[in-house]
């Protein structure tokens, strides 16, 4: 008989409906409209995105996955023992897994995602995998301020874990605004573990975001069915997924492009589409080292250590006050 495995309590701080409807009227009333990048990740959408890190096209994952590999046990010696984990954007924790089981001693681990199913089941995985762990979920959307619950027993040191390069969803204030509060959930003797992806050829980024299996794509529509089925919006099925890389602004960018003029209604808004039209739905900013580091440095924070692969196509990056 396989043993049973207790599922850890969610502190839920998700967006309601209504918070939904509110941010896709704000989007699609400016000039260019747009579509928060967080709406990406539903259950469904969490789904697919796990599939697009299995694509031979999307390098990310692999690559930091194996720079964590090689290098953990320095890293691990870096953020010492006792360690409180928090991580934004926890996703599937398969991350996650390979720190923990190096960490000394940690004391408990709080993995924030919106997807409340992916949540659930990533907790449940690590809680089994780590029966002597704390795992502390919370369901939010971490561009807003919520609490982060404390561990039973006193942590030495608070890291917060943001691997991925999802630091480059943000635009560049933006970024600096959520790494000051990296920084204050960390504390003045915590760190930062972070993902950062680097500047490379244009045809490797753009294919990332737009493989031949059509699984990005999949992943981009998907955000238009949420907002058929969740907020009753009339959207036809006339958008195709489009990726492409921005040299000037040093980001790839995801929109969904209208094939046709139509009209729709949002609460008591009503817009106009018309054909060739997008829909902005994501950046990824790429960086160099140097660049990062003014980045970091503006929220006060200061690089420590950095790891890549051989190739130097992905860095994770040791931040700290």
């Amino acid at each position: 008989m396989s043993e049973v495995v207790d599922v850890p309590r969610v502190r839920d701080h998700a967006p309601e409906r209504e918070d939904f409807l509110l941010e896709v009227i704000a989007g699609f009333s400016t000039p260019q409209k747009t579509l928060p990048c967080k709406f990406l990740y539903d259950e469904r959408g969490s789904d697919l995105f796990e599939q697009i890190c299995d694509l031979e096209e999307y390098y990310p994952t692999r690559t930091e996955i194996g720079i964590l590999r090689e290098h953990m046990q320095t890293i691990a010696a870096a953020l010492g023992p006792r360690c409180l984990v928090v991580e934004y954007g926890s996703g599937s924790g398969r991350k996650t897994q390979i720190l923990l089981e190096h960490l000394i001693d940690p004391v408990g681990y709080v993995p924030i995602d919106i997807s409340r199913d992916a949540l659930e089941a990533s907790a449940v995985m690590l809680r089994a995998r780590f029966p002597d762990l704390e795992v502390l979920p919370v369901c939010a959307d971490y561009h807003r301020d919520f609490a982060i619950p404390g561990a039973t027993r006193v942590p030495e040191r608070r890291c917060v874990f943001f691997p991925g390069s999802t630091i480059g969803n943000f635009d560049p204030d933006a970024a600096v605004d959520f790494l000051r509060r990296m920084r204050r959930v960390a504390g003045e003797d915590g760190v930062v573990l972070i993902g950062v992806d680097l500047k490379k050829d244009r045809a490797v980024l753009e294919a990332a975001y737009d493989d031949r299996e059509g699984v990005t794509a999949a992943f981009n529509l998907n955000l238009l069915r949420r907002l058929r089925e969740e907020l009753g919006l009339e959207i036809p099925e006339a958008f195709r997924h489009r990726a492409l890389y921005n040299e000037d602004e040093g980001r790839v960018e995801m929109h969904l492009v209208c094939d046709r003029d139509f009209e729709l209604r949002a609460g008591d808004k009503r817009f106009v589409f018309r054909e060739g039209e997008t829909i902005h739905t994501e950046n990824s900013y790429k960086f160099d080292l140097d660049g990062f580091a003014d980045l970091a440095r503006k929220a006060d924070l200061a690089v420590r250590e950095v790891w890549t692969d051989s190739a130097a196509r992905f860095s994770v990056q040791l931040l700290g006050a």
